[in-house]
């Protein structure tokens, strides 16, 4: 057991406080169960089988909130717009993923703090993707 020595605060990452890995596979995985059958974003993903999204977007995450650096160490630095470029994200698909994100993040039922902040960074995120006028 580390010692913490006196006078010092340890501080919680959000990715701890929200409950670490399950926490973020949850909502990987219930944002997934609704791109499979969304007609705007399913043929965005060429694979037939979306299990491999799902991981990198739980890995994306979980290392863009304080958790394990996994997603740099197998894939590199995240660089998502460019990532993103070969898939025309217009407006309607930004608000097709942020339809599913959302029912994803509600279902988690975080503290109300902890929502805002997951929230509003993707939010953001899927405004930043968005390369295609329309």
């Amino acid at each position: 057991m580390t010692e913490i020595p006196r006078g010092t605060v340890q501080q919680q990452t959000f990715f701890e406080a929200v409950g670490g890995e399950p926490t973020f596979r949850r909502l990987v995985h219930r944002f997934y169960q609704g791109v499979a059958e969304d007609p705007i974003l399913r043929p965005m993903y060429p694979e037939e089988d979306l299990g491999p999204a799902e991981e990198r977007l739980a890995l994306f995450l979980m290392q863009y909130w304080g958790g394990p650096r996994t997603y740099s160490e197998n894939r590199g630095h995240p660089r998502l717009r460019m990532r993103h470029v070969p898939f025309q994200v217009n407006r309607a698909a930004h608000d097709a993923w942020l339809a599913h994100m959302r029912a994803a993040v509600d279902e988690l039922g975080l503290a109300a703090e902890y929502e805002r902040q997951l929230w509003d960074y993707l939010v953001y995120a899927a405004a930043s993707m968005i390369n295609t006028p329309g």
